[in-house]
């Protein structure tokens, strides 16, 4: 009874980590996790308020979002130290999801609603997706598209919150069209002087900050400066919009609801949301816990993920992700435990009930400057010119991912990625790196022969390397190699496959070999293997391979099968200009 009992329990600890957390916490750990949860709610609440603006949603919607999803991971999450909550770059997939589903502008408690009903499918998706153990999917979106991804939707971010900073606004959807609307404001005399010159000096100050002294919470001293300006000269007199007081009380429990007609649109959006939530999560996850020594819990991680967003979901919040930055800050400040985003929970939810007045005068310019530094955050630009003199491949793909972004909009643009990804993947399979291997002088083993063009070879012997698994998509171009080196050495007596890389031969490509040993022993030709692991050997004898390529042909090294061939011909090592 006891180790049953004491089995059960194990399992309920793997599924609600914050339990695990209570039982093993230590007194000591208290202080950090308090001071650093306090610390935290100051940079939650700017932030929170700003990316529901970006979302297209009510400002409060980012404090309600905030305090049901730290509470939700806390439960759930495995990370000590990771901090969920409103992101940069899920805002405008928010927004291009329930956008095309409101009318004119739609109703604000609409858009709240199909924001909700987004985050409780999203959360429904990965909590799902996380029991059933596909944390791999995160890999869809290789590093070079999640580069080009993040730049387009800097980028658009950028443009989009120009008018918000300057003062004024546009009606206008995508980045060309509210770029020239942008343009065509500044023209007309739209510009607000005032709040421009609230909006660029919080600007400066929180890039200045965050570069100059990391430790200061730039986004919440330009948050409380600015609002002391609009409050001791009156700046909303000269046209500067603020937040106002916000509504009093913690967020009321709500089932959100969709008409049949928005589901398709709504799933579409939720699908590329938990792909880049995912991602997020796990590169976030996986650098912080190298710095902590700890082990990443992919699987679980996704569970973590979807109880956030399904507690947001049922609070009238929206879909969340983890931000590296605050998960950055409590750290910094001593973080030791989930406690700390309870902490910034517990603070922020005492603000909407006690001092929900302590908002109104926050201008929207500051708002606006916080999300272009969130944005500017995203562009990777120092790695994209990596690609560029390391990859021109990859950094196709990155660019593309970009373009798509910026020009088709968010949610296309996450698609390309992911096809851009999966195509990538593809194109290596199909058409892997292939060469011919041969001695070179004072270095061990056998050597590409592109690097090498000056390695010895051994006449009427070509040793090819196929760095790839010999399936469906590539088994013709293995073939077509094969054929070629026959037609261009007249003498060749064995083609030997250094078949360490290959990890799997399918069907298709054992007809493949089957044909092909046929009309290499038509000409005299011997089809050997050096190095074929022992699972894909199997699967040769299974497919009744030996048949035809003979079976003293399959040898364990490379050293060996050429040591063979040469007691058989009697064969020298030869320079390439030798006759």
């Amino acid at each position: 009874m006891t180790a049953r009992g004491g089995a059960g329990s194990g399992r309920l600890a793997a599924s609600l980590p914050g339990l695990a957390v209570v039982r093993g916490y230590q007194r000591a750990w208290l202080a950090k996790d308090v001071v650093a949860g306090l610390v935290l709610s100051a940079l939650l609440v700017p932030q929170g308020m700003a990316y529901a603006e970006l979302a297209g949603l009510p400002a409060i919607t980012g404090l309600y979002t905030s305090i049901l999803c730290l509470v939700g991971y806390a439960v759930f999450g495995p990370s000590r130290v990771l901090v969920l909550g409103p992101d940069s770059s899920l805002g405008p997939m928010i927004a291009a999801t329930i956008a095309p589903l409101l009318l004119a502008d739609g109703d604000p408690a609409r858009a709240v609603a199909l924001a909700s009903m987004l985050a409780v499918m999203v959360g429904v998706l990965m909590t799902v997706a996380g029991l059933a153990k596909f944390g791999f999917v995160a890999d869809l979106l290789s590093k070079p598209t999640q580069i080009g991804y993040l730049n387009g939707l800097a980028l658009t971010i950028l443009v989009g919150q120009l008018p918000k900073l300057s003062g004024f606004s546009v009606d206008a959807d995508g980045l060309i069209e509210e770029a020239k609307a942008f343009v065509s404001g500044v023209a007309n005399g739209d510009v607000n002087g005032t709040a421009a010159a609230i909006g660029l000096v919080s600007l400066v100050g929180i890039l200045l900050l965050q570069r100059l002294l990391p430790r200061v919470p730039a986004v919440l001293v330009a948050v409380v400066l600015s609002s002391l300006a609009v409050k001791l000269w009156d700046l909303g007199a000269n046209g500067v919009n603020t937040i106002g007081v916000l509504p009093s009380g913690f967020p009321p429990f709500t089932i959100p609801t969709a008409a049949w007609g928005e589901v398709p649109m709504l799933v579409v959006g939720a699908l590329g949301i938990s792909l880049v939530a995912l991602a997020d999560t796990m590169s976030t996850a996986s650098s912080f816990a190298a710095r902590r020594g700890e082990r990443v819990h992919g699987n679980q991680e996704m569970v973590g993920i979807g109880a956030a967003n399904i507690a947001a979901g049922f609070f009238q919040g929206f879909p969340v992700s983890t931000s590296g930055s605050r998960t950055a800050v409590a750290e910094q400040n001593g973080s030791k435990s989930q406690l700390t985003g309870v902490v910034g929970a517990v603070a922020i939810a005492l603000i909407l009930v006690l001092a929900p007045w302590l908002m109104q005068y926050v201008p929207q310019p500051t708002l606006g400057a916080v999300v272009i530094a969130a944005a500017l955050s995203l562009a990777d630009l120092a790695a994209t010119r990596r690609l560029w003199h390391q990859r021109r491949m990859e950094f196709g793909l990155s660019m593309a991912a970009f373009l798509g972004v910026a020009l088709l909009g968010v949610l296309p643009g996450i698609l390309i990625a992911v096809a851009l990804s999966i195509l990538n993947v593809f194109r290596r399979l199909w058409w892997p790196y292939q060469t011919s291997l041969g001695r070179v002088a004072e270095i061990p083993g056998l050597h590409d022969t592109t690097q090498y063009p000056d390695a010895k070879l051994l006449p009427g012997l070509v040793v090819f390397r196929f760095d790839a698994p010999l399936i469906f998509a590539n088994a013709r171009i293995f073939n077509e190699q094969v054929r070629a080196l026959v037609a261009d050495h007249p003498d060749l007596r064995w083609v030997l496959v250094a078949a360490e890389p290959i990890t799997d031969v399918d069907t298709t490509a054992a007809d493949m070999l089957e044909l092909l040993d046929d009309w290499l022993n038509e000409r005299g030709v011997s089809l050997v293997f050096a190095e074929l692991k022992d699972p894909v050997r199997a699967k040769v004898e299974a497919y009744e391979l030996t048949r035809t390529i003979n079976p003293d042909h399959f040898f364990p090294t490379l050293d060996a099968a050429i040591d063979a061939f040469r007691a058989s011909t009697g064969a020298t090592w030869q320079s390439p200009t030798e006759p």
